[in-house]
């Protein structure tokens, strides 16, 4: 089991490159990942998108990529002939029109105007950046998922109590749920004998009622589904990847927990059902938070 929240951290060092990749992962219903990395990676996004997305299912990943290349690499010089010949122009322009200045023109003086000599840096996407990109990626997604890890556990051993005191709730409604229908019947019963004054009821008549009633509010059913929602819960539990199975299981706890509310008529029920739904509630929070 894995949280959706995290971070990892994975680093390259060696032959002068000194790359840094971080990963921190908040909930998000599906897969979202966004990178922050230097331009010279841009063409090799899908790349980083697909190693993440081959250790990740769900929720919103940041991806973060620093670089320091510290590797000697030749350094590319090249002339701007259009500018050059746009100074040169002008200089004799210039002399023409002032022909007493001393026209120091040369082709060393040429290369000092601003912008004609231009710097290329000759760095670009080669196979020792890729590799470094690729194990610190690993790296980082290898502990984002160790800490993960850690922390979807707390999450389970929180659910499972949980789970406990739900069993202990349905138990509780199960004890309670058989006295209902006797209980309406001896209301039932004593209240005709108070409205008729003495007068001994219809016992077929009463019992009809009292049958209709108990049909209307059994709940049988529905603490049969609440226990089989409970084994499954705790089975899916022991699985990898199971966020998306216990958000669609513990909707089905809130619908039986409100059928068995609605449809008891009794008080008790009523009061344990809605300690049933809070439980219940505390649960769906944790399993957003689930890959």
């Amino acid at each position: 089991m894995l949280s959706m929240t995290g971070y990892g951290k994975g680093e390259y060092n060696e032959g002068g490159i000194e790359l840094t990749c971080e990963i921190k992962t908040v909930n998000n219903r599906y897969l979202d990942v966004s990178i922050k990395a230097p331009r010279i990676f841009t063409a090799y996004e899908d790349v980083v998108r697909s190693t993440v997305r081959s250790k990740l299912t769900r929720g919103h990943a940041d991806v973060f990529v620093s670089l320091k290349d510290k590797r000697e690499k030749p350094t590319a010089l090249t002339v701007d002939l259009a500018l050059a010949t746009s100074y040169v122009a002008a200089a004799k322009t210039l002399k023409e029109a002032c022909p007493e200045l001393t026209d120091d023109l040369t082709l060393t003086s040429v290369l000092r105007y601003p912008d004609v000599l231009k710097q290329e840096d000759s760095q670009g996407l080669d196979e020792e950046l890729t590799t470094a990109l690729g194990v610190a990626l690993n790296a980082a997604l290898d502990n984002l998922n160790t800490m993960r890890a850690v922390e979807g556990e707390k999450l389970k051993a929180d659910m499972l109590s949980r789970m406990d005191v739900i069993e202990g709730l349905v138990k509780d409604v199960s004890i309670r749920a058989p006295k209902i229908a006797e209980e309406y019947r001896e209301k039932l019963q004593n209240r005709v004998k108070e409205y008729l004054e003495g007068v001994n009821p219809d016992e077929g008549r009463l019992l009809t009622e009292v049958a209709v009633f108990t049909d209307k509010s059994n709940i049988d059913e529905e603490l049969t589904r609440l226990r089989s929602h409970i084994e499954q819960f705790r089975s899916i539990c022991e699985e990898g990847v199971v966020g998306r199975k216990l958000d669609f299981l513990v909707q089905e706890f809130n619908r039986e927990a409100n059928t068995t509310c609605s449809k008891s008529n009794d008080v008790t029920v009523t009061r344990i059902g809605l300690a049933l739904k809070n439980e219940i509630e505390k649960i769906r929070e944790q399993v957003q938070n689930l890959e």
